[in-house]
């Protein structure tokens, strides 16, 4: 999970301020966590407040996306999903918005079984982005992740997402200098799950998520969960990325490593 936290912080700063290329400076003082974080860590704890039963899943997945949104009312929420926020009574509300594929990286860590993978996504995401293509959207990030994590090979990952979700017959050169800022998990999800296709290193991978000057900090989480899952966090950048979190958001990803460890550190075969 902490690759797309990562992948949000790294990518915070050019959200608004879009760059084409892969050379910036990864860690930078201007740098923040923002909404992707906050309701990653918001999905991780529902997940583990649920106990593994799927019918409570998601009344936990409410709960904890109103109870910690509303720690951070500066996150940077889009206009729907903050009047969702802090409306009690407020259901879902028709999304295909990138923001249900940027949260979802826990179900990917979680989940035991590719279907238990897009259960939890399914269950997770549709309290707001009921959408068909927000479904799907949030399925495809989250299938990946559970991929990665099963040791399944690019090549695989590819092939899946191409034959399940979006098809993937394109490159991020071809794509770049077009791409602009898109919203939706359309025109998001599959150009994140390039942008970890092309990459030799979970840093690399980021780095190709943010070089494609759109929705920066979105695109970068959705690519570094499933980087994280397939590359594993270098040491030296995740006690970085740490340190950009406070105390509640660190005991929370405390919490589910520990419920569901990592398995690798540092890097594995591409």
């Amino acid at each position: 999970m902490l690759g797309a936290i990562i992948g949000d912080i790294a990518g915070s700063r050019f959200e608004w301020n879009r760059i084409k290329t892969k050379e910036f400076e990864f860690f930078d003082p201007a740098c923040c966590f923002t909404d992707d974080s906050v309701l990653s860590f918001a999905v991780a704890r529902a997940i583990l407040d649920a106990h593994g039963d799927e019918e409570r899943l998601g009344e936990c997945a409410v709960k904890n996306m109103r109870g910690i949104g509303r720690l951070y009312p500066d996150a940077g929420y889009g206009g729907m999903f903050r009047r969702w926020l802090y409306d009690d009574d407020m259901g879902a509300y028709t999304s295909f918005g990138n923001g249900a594929a940027m949260r979802v990286s826990p179900c990917g860590f979680a989940a035991k079984t590719l279907d238990e993978a897009r259960r939890l996504s399914k269950i997770v995401t549709e309290v707001t982005h009921n959408h068909p293509e927000g479904l799907r959207g949030a399925e495809a990030a989250a299938v990946c992740v559970f991929l990665a994590r099963e040791g399944k090979s690019k090549s695989d990952i590819r092939s899946h997402a191409d034959t399940h979700y979006y098809p993937m017959d394109f490159t991020l050169d071809a794509i770049r200098d077009a791409y602009r800022f898109d919203e939706t998990c359309q025109g998001t999800v599959p150009q994140a799950i390039m942008a970890f296709l092309e990459s030799d290193s979970f840093e690399d991978a980021i780095r190709n998520a943010v070089s494609l000057g759109g929705d920066s900090d979105t695109l970068a989480a959705i690519t570094g969960g499933i980087a994280g899952a397939h590359y594993g966090i270098p040491p030296a950048m995740r006690a970085r990325g740490v340190e950009f979190l406070d105390e509640r958001l660190r005991t929370i990803l405390r919490d589910f490593e520990a419920a569901y460890p990592r398995e690798i550190s540092e890097a594995s075969p591409p």
